[in-house]
């Protein structure tokens, strides 16, 4: 398997992780909103963790350029 191919892999699976991160983030939102979510901090983390898989994709663009 060539190198490119695995970074276009990854780069696939983290925006599917995004997409999986984002429909989590909403449902943690309405839980909140209703009064049944318990754990807040749910929310922090997963909003960090989608920054920081776009962090990696814009990265991995910025190498490609260079």
């Amino acid at each position: 398997m060539s190198k490119k191919s695995n970074n276009t892999f990854n780069l696939e699976k983290t925006r599917s992780d995004i997409i999986n991160l984002k429909k989590t983030l909403l449902n943690l939102n309405f839980q909140k909103s209703s009064g049944q979510l318990e754990k807040t901090a749910e929310i922090r983390k997963t909003k960090k963790n989608i920054a920081k898989l776009k962090t990696q994709i814009g990265l991995n663009k910025g190498n490609k350029n260079a």
